[in-house]
């Protein structure tokens, strides 16, 4: 496939994942917990499969930058599920949310620094 398509898959299922675990941040009702961990699960596969398509096509090889985004994809991929096992913590995990994104963006702009 073309790397504008694993971009756009890329991008837009991190916009969708992020806007689905700040719903669950929001609203960490027991109704919604299923539906909310499904659609996070399948945001983040396609995110995954986004990111290393990218990979595959520019064929960079695994550098240190991707370990870094790849440990910010943990991250969040597991943070829905906590805001509903521990939503007396949510301060917390909102907090490592937005650490994890911003370490993930910045990481893009500054991948010629871990080179």
């Amino acid at each position: 496939m073309k790397l504008a398509i694993y971009q756009i898959m890329h991008v837009g299922s991190m916009i969708m994942l992020t806007t689905f675990l700040f719903m669950a941040f929001a609203n960490p009702a027991p109704e919604t917990r299923r539906r909310t961990l499904m659609w996070t699960g399948i945001f983040s596969l396609l995110m995954l499969i986004g990111g290393f398509g990218m990979l595959a096509v520019l064929k960079l090889g695994f550098p240190v930058w991707i370990l870094i985004k790849l440990v910010c994809w943990l991250i969040l991929s597991g943070l829905a599920g906590m805001a509903y096992r521990r939503p007396a913590s949510m301060f917390t995990w909102k907090a490592i949310a937005w650490a994890a994104l911003l370490i993930a963006v910045a990481t893009v702009y500054l991948k010629s620094n871990f080179e």
